[in-house]
Parts: structure tokens; sequence; C-alpha cells
């Protein structure tokens, strides 16, 4: 798999250019988001161009912007078999950022995630979901559509629940998304008033010894979820016992190997379904 610089503009994008890895520049939107392109790379029936089921993995991440544990995340997605692309959430403020995981990186992320508005997020994920769409237009034009997978983590998982609420969205996976209770970027009602306008799929993982998201809070996305569809086919919420926030993370302090294997187990079920 080759290396490189991919500059994805809004126009149909080239074989060539739809396979080669690395950085991107993806310009449908208001704003150039620097974004890192995993095609697929694993032998999945699931690959990005397989004719009956056509899918792809959208990765938003923490506050400590595309950094080398996501762009891993992006990898490891593609290496099922399905193409990924991890983009910024912060690119008009801090276009190219990639932090450590020090408490001078989190306060710096955090300010940030301040400074951004849920308008802005949901337009840059459309913009990114219109890219994935050019990058992966099949030859067939009978081709099933394709199916977008968001998967988010901390602020990133809270941004997977706004994107959630979008109707190009087949799947989201919102680890452990703090503040949906509370309120929504940029201010609002509660990001998780959104979740009876979830056409898709939605599965939040939260750890029970998370300090960001009290019992209380968990308690309340839950019954959201419940409420929204009591079967829990569709709209899924699981605890993982005693794992703290960032469990996914194998970078972070927190990282907890039983919690990460749980949720790259329903993720790896959700995309080779």
């Amino acid at each position: 798999m080759t290396i490189g610089v991919v500059v994805c503009v809004p126009m149909p994008i080239s074989e060539s250019a739809a396979n080669q890895a690395g950085w991107c520049i993806v310009s449908q939107g208001p704003v150039p988001l620097r974004s890192w392109w995993a095609p697929a790379g694993g032998s999945a029936p699931t690959a990005g161009r397989t004719p009956s089921r056509r899918k792809a993995v959208l990765v938003l991440p923490e506050v400590f912007g595309v950094n080398g544990w996501v762009r891993s995340v992006a990898d490891r997605i593609a290496a099922l078999g399905v193409p990924a692309l991890a983009m910024p959430l912060f690119a008009r403020t801090a276009p190219d950022l990639e932090l450590d995981y020090t408490a001078e990186a989190l306060a710096e992320g955090r300010r940030h995630k301040d400074a951004c508005s849920t308008e802005q997020i949901l337009t840059d994920v459309k913009a990114a979901i219109t890219w994935l769409e050019a990058a992966l237009k099949p030859a067939e034009a009978a081709a099933a559509p394709l199916e977008i997978t968001v998967v988010g983590f901390c602020f990133g998982g809270h941004a997977a629940l706004l994107a959630a609420s979008l109707p190009e969205v087949s799947h989201t996976f919102d680890f452990y998304g703090a503040g949906v209770v509370q309120g929504r970027p940029g201010g609002g009602a509660p990001s998780l008033d959104l979740v009876p306008q979830v056409q898709g799929q939605l599965t939040c993982l939260c750890g029970t010894a998370d300090p960001l998201i009290p019992a209380a809070d968990r308690r309340a996305i839950a019954d959201a979820l419940a409420s929204a569809d009591p079967s829990g086919e569709r709209l899924r919420y699981e605890e993982l016992a005693a794992a703290d926030h960032g469990f996914m993370c194998e970078a972070r302090d927190s990282f907890d190997a039983a919690a990460s294997q749980r949720g790259w187990q329903l993720l790896r079920e959700s995309l080779q379904a």
C-alpha cells in the first residue's frame, strides 16, 4: 500500500487516488479538512466496492486531533476490508492538530472544543461523506448505495451522536461521548434530544468508571435509547465494567484491554454483517 498525499477535490476521484493511503485535503465544504485516508486493505466481503454491500467509515477523533492513535484506528478498520477516513473536528481553529495525551495537550484540545459548534461539525461531516461517496463511486450504475458508519471517541463520540441524526449515516458508534446530557457544541438543547431523529443504528458504549460520564448521565443515555427503540435492536447501549474514559486508546493510561476488545468486537461485527 502506497503512502502519500491525496488531494481530495469536489470532483470524481481517480482509482489510483482512492487507493492511495495517507493525508488528504477534503475540500467539499466551507473549510479544508486535513484528513487521514485509509483505503480498504483487507479481504473482508464488505470492502468498499463490493457490489452488493458498499461500506465506508468516518472516524471522529478525541480533542487531541487526528493523531497517531486515531490514524491507527482508521488503518485497523481498513485492514478489515472497509475504507476509513479520519477527519478533524477543529478545522477552523486548529486544522493540523495532533496532540499527545498530556495535561497540557488536553487543555489545548478543550479550548478548541469550546470554540466549535454543532453546525460546523455537521457541515464538515457532510463534506467528508460527500468525498467518500465520490472516492468510492462504483462503476455499476445500479450498485447499492454507500453505507456510512461513523465512529467517534471522547468528544468525537459526542460528535458521532450528532452525526447519527443525519439521514446519510447508516450506523454510528459513540465511544464514551461525554456531555451529551448537558448540552451540545455551541449551545442549545442537549445532544441526547436528537436520539428520536436517528434513522440508522446507534451504539453507545460507556465505562462505569468514567468520571466524565457519571451514573446519572449513563442512565439518561440508556433511557433515551430505550425510549426511542424499546426493542434495543437498532439503538443499543452497553456499559463496560470498571472501564475509564478513553478505554479504547492504547496510548492513554486509561486503556482497558478487555473493554477495548469488546468495543472492537461490536464494531467488527457491524462492519462485517
